[in-house]
């Protein structure tokens, strides 16, 4: 599944990664990809912004504001079975 593109807050640090592999076991979307002792994002559109990944780096080489923006929206709209609402302008269901 696909997000809106170029929105994701997700953001991997090289030079701090040590190719552990933890980030692409915990992302439930495939995020990540393992090769040559390095982390790479595979496809940035796909995050949800859970910050899975981020809460499990023990190096600090990834960083995501979890909890924001328009798939965080969609997800709380789901579970209290309201609107989606992002907070990014005075109608905020229509930008989500």
């Amino acid at each position: 599944m696909k997000y809106l593109a170029g929105v994701s807050t997700l953001q991997l640090d090289s030079g701090r990664c040590t190719g552990c592999g933890m980030c692409a076991e915990v992302c439930p979307h495939g995020v990540f990809a393992i090769a040559d002792a390095m982390a790479s994002i595979t496809d940035k559109d796909k995050c949800m912004e859970c910050g899975a990944c981020e809460n499990n780096c023990a190096f600090g080489a990834i960083r995501v504001a979890s909890g924001v923006g328009c798939a965080s929206a969609i997800i709380n709209g789901m579970i209290t079975g309201g609107e989606p609402t992002c907070g990014c302008g005075p109608n905020d269901s229509a930008c989500c």
